[in-house]
């Protein structure tokens, strides 16, 4: 009797087809042990043999089909009867004489090389995987495993591979997230059967991880070419390290995201993986080609659109990569901007609100979307906070205290304002910027009106300088000493270079790494005081004659020339180069010349962009200086004077003040009449024009000529301080009584506001000689005393109060651990040491490299080698005590390895 077998497929026929006529058997049909039914094509084609399928459900219809037999074909004769039912008579005309059965595994063997064994795990895992393998087998067969063992591994890998498309190695979170941007081979995906997509999903969770479930399942879902942005979305929704429970409107939110997953609910681990996925895909294609540069941006603003759809778009400052995120995150930084500017009645303490705005400041940097100027200006706006947190100094005693706050102080302040004067294009961070840009301006004003001050009174009183350097004096006080110590010198003059672009200028030169700034005794930077009024005809004739002086191009050369003969002063002309030159070629041979000691070259790159650009906006660099760096790049040889012969103001757009005169200056008018509201009356010999008398204003927006971008001529200290730069290559003796400077910026500027460091140090640190805390017991009660004869009281002063950071500090410098490595290495000093590390865990561990260098003395070119050797003395076993963070200027210190490292816990 007939038995119940299955139907097989038509690539198991093939393959059995393909194996009998691999024998070369001289017989014309097979038998092959199935249930009879074929709805595929009758003829097969296998190499060059036209074979012919038939169902024989009889003995009479295998006959009639031999009988009927072509002479060029070969039959395959399908048949679920026994050999013995077909007969010897019929068996005598096939094959082996015999019905062969199609087993599955069999075929599986045949399409991997044939010369295996199957592993039990792949055959236990079911029917389906044979099938597969045989039907969606290539025509040369699978990849053979390595050895004689086919793994359960190796064939669903191979076969995966073949279904998505990718490489067998490949299938991984990112292969399946490439493999979802590409609809054409999802469909053959869904046309899988039903039972074949959900084990190859189930191997695909094995190999790939948590993140398969989401990508099959958006692939299911008909949303597959969605899968990258749900990703994100599911970053946004399942927030790593979120510590709490999620709120209701995320757990609704989730749940509108269901349905384009089929329904699937996702576990956190599985959101995580692919909210990780999906972001590391980004990331790599942000940083491809122009094409997947391209896609990403895709990508991204479908993840926008959906967010939108399913209401979630209010929560995308949770992305770190959708540019909704970053809009979202600089909308909350301006909130905390604007909580954090300093108003009466706060019930919050500015500390605390500073501290969020840097909160909210490191959200914006964290975001990969980020307009890096936008973050470039927030940062600008945090260093406002700070500084209008710190309490106002007193006036400035003398012209030159005025001058050095202008420097150190009040330029940074400058730079930083002017970017924030510029604004954002999102109206609230706008807003914010705005109320900022006011609270500052009106600290400066005073310090602006103060400055004005000094210097009406230091004019009228006709004062002698002192210390303070005069425009006129920069040649005598500053080149001379240089030139007559035998070093020749290159003054660049880069006319209208106020302090704040001075400051940026000095950051590029010193990012370089080819050139030492200088200043005197290694001190702070200092300033020089430009003639009134401050613009070009007074105050650069000045500089070139060696005292006030008002002239032209001509008089400038001629006294340049009557005080140092045998230099060169260069303008603007004389700069041109042709084409294929950076540098003129008699230029560079001046500069090269031993016979030319001083060299001067007149750079109006500034000056020209308060007429036709926009200084304010403008990052001054030796990039965007013409000509700078490429006279820089000929003048190694040569200390390098940097200065100026008068700042700028730039143009406050809707805030100026056009104030009428008979005068077509811009920042100064003849003394014809009162000094009004922002205005002072100046008098006096260092007043060049308007007969030793003019009215000039000490408010940056007030004008009295044609609007410009910028304007100088006034009293303002961003007009009359002019910078003073000097650098060396590799040098910091070249100059006498200057040498290496010290970090420029103020701390405000480079060091955030944090809380107080309770929790950083253990309360167990031992004290520095290794004594134990000894608790006296208590005075036993002496015998002889009554009941009620109370001993006098005793009157114990209360211990002095113990600085846990300067106990920990003085542990490590005493430990023998610290004592060993500092002899096996080029010491630092024990009190840089220790006060970098005061610095260090005063901060929580974080400070700035800069501010480890203001703390500890150091020379700010000296800072990258000063902290690799305190690297180096404290990293006890190559264990990361101290490391440098990503920023590249933050240093950490990890306090707990430091206490261990070094046996500093209390025994």
């Amino acid at each position: 009797m007939s038995i119940t077998r299955a139907a097989v497929r038509p690539a198991a026929v093939r393959r059995k087809v393909e194996s009998w006529l691999a024998e070369r058997d001289d017989t014309d049909a097979i038998v092959l042990h199935a249930r009879p039914e074929w709805t595929d094509e009758p003829t097969l084609t296998v190499g060059e043999t036209a074979v012919r399928v038939v169902p024989c459900p009889t003995p009479i219809a295998a006959r009639a089909a031999l009988a009927d037999r072509a002479a060029h074909e070969k039959l395959v004769l399908l048949t679920d009867l026994t050999d013995m039912e077909l007969g010897d008579g019929l068996l005598a005309h096939v094959s082996m004489q015999k019905g062969r059965s199609v087993d599955p595994w069999d075929l599986v063997t045949q399409v991997f090389g044939g010369q295996i064994r199957l592993d039990s795990t792949l055959v236990r895992t079911g029917r389906w995987v044979a099938d597969a393998l045989t039907d969606l087998a290539p025509a040369e067969g699978w990849a053979p495993p390595t050895g004689l063992i086919l793994t359960r591994d190796h064939a669903l890998r191979h076969l995966a591979g073949a279904v998505l498309g990718l490489d067998p190695d490949e299938l991984d979170g990112a292969g399946l997230l490439h493999w979802s941007t590409d609809a054409p081979t999802q469909l053959r995906y869904g046309d899988l059967p039903t039972d074949w997509a959900e084990g190859i999903a189930v191997f695909l969770a094995e190999a790939a991880g948590p993140v398969a479930v989401p990508v099959l399942a958006a692939v299911r879902a008909g949303h597959g070419v969605d899968a990258i942005p749900l990703g994100l979305l599911a970053e946004v929704l399942w927030p790593r390290n979120a510590g709490t429970a999620p709120d209701v409107e995320q757990v609704v939110a989730r749940a509108r995201l269901e349905p384009r997953l089929g329904g699937t609910r996702l576990t956190e681990a599985q959101a995580t993986a692919f909210g990780e996925a999906a972001e590391a895909w980004i990331y790599r294609a942000l940083d491809g080609e122009p094409t997947a540069r391209h896609d990403a941006r895709r990508m991204l603003r479908r993840a926008e659109e959906i967010a939108e759809e399913i209401d979630v778009a209010g929560r995308l400052a949770a992305s770190a990569l959708l540019p909704a995120g970053f809009t979202q995150r600089m909308r909350a930084f301006g909130a905390a901007v604007r909580l954090a500017v300093p108003v009466t009645g706060a019930t919050a303490t500015v500390g605390e609100l500073i501290e969020r705005a840097q909160d909210r400041l490191a959200e914006v940097e964290a975001h990969r979307s980020a307009d890096r100027s936008r973050v470039e200006t927030a940062r600008m706006a945090v260093r406002l906070l700070r500084w209008l947190a710190l309490p106002d100094g007193p006036t400035p005693a003398t012209m030159l205290d005025a001058v050095h706050r202008q420097v150190r102080a009040d330029g940074w302040v400058d730079r930083a304002r002017l970017d924030v004067f510029a604004g954002d294009v999102d109206q609230q961070v706008a807003q914010a910027y705005r109320l900022l840009h006011a609270a500052v301006d009106s600290r400066r004003a005073r310090h602006d009106r103060e400055f004005a001050e000094l210097l009406q009174d230091m004019v009228a009183a006709e004062r002698e300088p002192g210390a303070l350097l005069r425009v006129e004096d920069v040649l005598d006080r500053v080149v001379r000493p240089v030139l007559d110590n035998g070093r020749r010198v290159l003054m660049l003059v880069l006319d209208g270079m106020g302090v704040a672009a001075a400051i940026e200028i000095a950051e590029s030169l010193g990012r370089s790494g080819a050139w030492t700034e200088l200043t005197p005794g290694g001190g702070p930077r200092t300033g020089v005081l430009a003639a009134l009024p401050t613009v070009t005809q007074v105050n650069r004739c000045s500089l070139f004659s060696g005292q006030l002086a008002v002239g032209d191009r001509g008089v400038e050369l001629r006294a340049f020339s009557a005080q140092f003969p045998g230099s060169v002063l260069l303008h603007k002309s004389d700069l041109r180069t042709p084409a294929g030159l950076a540098v003129d070629p008699e230029v560079a041979a001046a500069i090269g010349d031993p016979a030319v000691p001083l060299v001067s070259a007149v750079i109006n790159t500034i000056d020209d962009a308060l007429d036709r650009s926009d200084p304010g906006t403008t990052e001054w660099s030796t990039d965007t200086v013409n000509g700078l760096r490429d006279l820089l790049a000929v003048a190694q040889d040569r200390v390098v004077v940097l200065v100026s012969d008068h700042g700028h103001v730039v143009d406050r757009g809707t805030e100026a003040l056009l104030v009428p005169s008979d005068s077509s200056e811009n920042r100064w008018r003849p003394a014809s009449g009162e000094a009004g509201d922002g205005e002072l009356l100046f008098r006096g010999s260092r007043v060049a024009l308007g007969g030793g008398a003019a009215i000039l204003p000490w408010r940056e927006e007030l004008r009295y000529g044609p609007r410009k971008a910028g304007y100088h001529g006034g009293a303002a200290p961003a007009e009359a301080v002019i910078p003073l730069l000097l650098f060396a290559a590799h040098d910091e003796n070249a100059v006498p009584g200057w040498t290496g400077a010290p970090v420029s910026s103020p701390e405000w500027w480079r060091e955030p506001l944090r809380p107080p460091a309770v929790d950083a140090i253990r309360a167990d640190v031992a004290p520095s000689d290794g004594r134990r805390a000894v608790r006296r017991p208590a005075r036993p009660p002496v015998q002889d005393e009554g009941l009620f004869d109370l001993p006098a009281p005793v009157t114990v002063a209360a211990p002095p109060p113990v600085d846990p950071t300067a106990t920990l500090v003085d542990a490590l410098l005493a430990s023998p651990v610290y004592a060993d490595r500092r002899g096996t290495r080029a010491p630092l000093p024990d009190e840089r040491v220790a006060a970098m590390v005061t610095t260090l865990v005063a901060g929580n561990g974080r400070a700035t490299l800069e501010t480890l260098a203001t703390r500890a003395g150091v020379p700010v070119h000296r800072v990258p080698g000063t902290f690799a050797a305190l690297r180096r003395l404290l990293q006890v076993e190559g264990y990361p005590v101290l490391s440098l963070d990503p920023d590249g200027r933050t240093a950490k210190l990890d306090v707990p390895l430091l206490i261990e490292q070094f046996g500093l816990e209390a025994s």
